[in-house]
This record gives structure tokens, C-alpha cells and sequence, in this order.
């Protein structure tokens, strides 16, 4: 039997395609550490910016500012995000493909009512749900 190689480039990018672009599932304990290290992220960044001036309309921090803010921020997460045995580098890489698994998110949730209640309270008009906040955490 012959294979024509555009077959077979076919169907090796359809199968890149389907297992890339949806992710694998999350195994349960990934699901349990990433949530709650979600959860403490999400309520440590509140805690951060409350009480904080307002920029003006459509004005930042200055770049000295940001990078002042970031080295503040890493800081804090560090230890954290050890707890989980985490870095920061790793939280961000694998958070968002943990998050997208909604089914795995949502049963871990169900069966944990007091992180189901601090994670819904977490300020989601400022952070996206599948990890990010715009500030890259």
C-alpha cells in the first residue's frame, strides 16, 4: 500500500489539531492546585491594587512604576505560589490550559463549596476567568 505524503501530512496536522488545539484534560490534582493557587493569586492582586489611586482616563503607571510593581508583585507570589510548588513562570505557562478544562474546574468546585465561594467572589471584571488579568497573572 501506498501512502501519498499529502495524506500523510494531512493527517498528521489534523491530529496536531484536534489534540493541540483543545489540550489534554487536567488530571484532578493539577485542577486542586492550580484553583486554589488561582484563588490565593486572585485575592492577593485584590488585595494589592485596593485602596490604590486611580489613573487617569486611559493613563498607566510610568514604565519606572510598572517595572517597581512587577518586582513587588513577583515577591509576593513567589512564596505563594510555593506552597503549591509552583514558580511564577510555571503558574503562567499551565494556568490557562488547567482553567479551560471547565469541566474538571467546575466538579473540583462543586465539591469544594468554601474555594467555590472565593473563587466566585474573585473580581472577574478586572481578571479573565481562564487565568489572565491583563497584568499577566
Amino acid at each position: 500500500m501506498v501512502i501519498h505524503p499529502a495524506r500523510l501530512m494531512s493527517g498528521i496536522l489534523s491530529a496536531v489539531v484536534l489534540c493541540g488545539g483543545t489540550g489534554w484534560a487536567a488530571e484532578p490534582a493539577e485542577v486542586e492546585k492550580f484553583v486554589n493557587a488561582r484563588v490565593e493569586v486572585g485575592e492577593l492582586m485584590t488585595s494589592y491594587f485596593q485602596g490604590w489611586e486611580r489613573y487617569g482616563e486611559g493613563q498607566r503607571p510610568s514604565p519606572e512604576r510598572m517595572e517597581e510593581m512587577t518586582v513587588e508583585i513577583n515577591a509576593k507570589l513567589e512564596p505563594l505560589l510555593a506552597k503549591y510548588d509552583l514558580t511564577v513562570e510555571s503558574y503562567r505557562e499551565r494556568i490557562k490550559d488547567v482553567l479551560a478544562d471547565e469541566v474538571a474546574v467546575k466538579g473540583y468546585l462543586s465539591q469544594h463549596p468554601d474555594v467555590k465561594k472565593r473563587y466566585d467572589a474573585l473580581p472577574f471584571d478586572r481578571m479573565r476567568r481562564d487565568g489572565g488579568s491583563g497584568r499577566g497573572y
